[in-house]
C-alpha cells in the first residue's frame, strides 16, 4: 500500500485548521477528507471506514474522545491522532486507553503531524 492510498480523515471545528491540513497533507500524497463537524464526519466513516483519523478534542455536539470511540469501534485497525488545544495529562491518558495512536498538543507544527502520520501509515502498511 502506497502513500497516496492513504486516506485521511481530518475533523477539527476550526475551520482554518482544516483548510491549512488538507492541501499540505494532499502534497504529502495522502488522499484527505475535511469535516467541522463531528457528526458529518461519522456519518462519512460509517459509510467509508478511513485508514488515519486526524481528530480534535473540543467539539459542539459529538466531542473527540467520543468520535474516536466510535471510530475504534466501526473499525479497530484505523489509526487515531489526536490534536487539541486542550491537551492534559487526563485527556492524553484517556485517549490512549482509547487506543490512539498519537497525541498533539495545539498548536503544532505542520512537519510534526507529517511525522506521526507518516509512522501511522507505515504501521498501516505493515499490517496489510
Amino acid at each position: 500500500m502506497s502513500k497516496d492510498e492513504i486516506s485521511v480523515l481530518v475533523l477539527d471545528d476550526e475551520p482554518i485548521v482544516t483548510k491549512r491540513l488538507k492541501p499540505s497533507l494532499e502534497k504529502a500524497g495522502y488522499k484527505v477528507e475535511t469535516f467541522t463537524r463531528s457528526i458529518d464526519a461519522l456519518e462519512r466513516f460509517r459509510k467509508h471506514p478511513f485508514d488515519i483519523v486526524v481528530t480534535d478534542l473540543k467539539m459542539e455536539g459529538i466531542d473527540g474522545i467520543e468520535f474516536l470511540t466510535e471510530v475504534k469501534e466501526l473499525n479497530p485497525k484505523t489509526e487515531v491522532i489526536v490534536i487539541t488545544g486542550f491537551a492534559t495529562m487526563d485527556t492524553a491518558k484517556e485517549s490512549f486507553k482509547r487506543g490512539v495512536f498519537d497525541f498533539l498538543a495545539k498548536p503544532f507544527r505542520l512537519s510534526e503531524l507529517k511525522e506521526v502520520l507518516n509512522k501511522a501509515a507505515e504501521k498501516i502498511k505493515t499490517q496489510n
